[in-house]
Formats: C-alpha cells, sequence, structure tokens
C-alpha cells in the first residue's frame, strides 16, 4: 500500500520505490531505503509526516504515493 494509506503511529517497512533513479537515490540519502522500517506521524491529504531513524520526514502526496509499504 503506499504510505500515505498507512495507519498513524504503526511501523511499516518500506517494500518498494516507484521513482526515477534520481528521486530513489535522493530518497536513499534521506534514509528510505528498502526494507527500512519508518512510523507514520501525520497523514493528511495524501502527505504524510514520518519518523526515520532519529529524524522526521515531510513528503508530500506525488512523492508519498510511489513509497509502498507493508
Amino acid at each position: 500500500m503506499p504510505i500515505g494509506l498507512a495507519p498513524t503511529n504503526v511501523e511499516v517497512r518500506v517494500v518498494k520505490v516507484l521513482t526515477d533513479e534520481k528521486t530513489e537515490k535522493h530518497l536513499e540519502s534521506l534514509g528510505i531505503l528498502i526494507n527500512s522500517k519508518v512510523t507514520i506521524l501525520s497523514s493528511v491529504n495524501g502527505g504524510v509526516v514520518i519518523a526515520i531513524k532519529d529524524g522526521r520526514l515531510a513528503l508530500d502526496k506525488s512523492i508519498a504515493s510511489k513509497i509502498l509499504v507493508a
């Protein structure tokens, strides 16, 4: 499921990233890797705020829809 549809305050695992190579490399540099664990802190209108490692990251609707989690 896309990360924007995941329940809040639940740790999920990144399964796949459906973006071009440049964007995928940028997300990897931010810590969003395949099999990495993230916690959804809030989700509003498709955009999400996630906790990853020791920080927080806000993703807009277009990017959040391309990150699949389980």
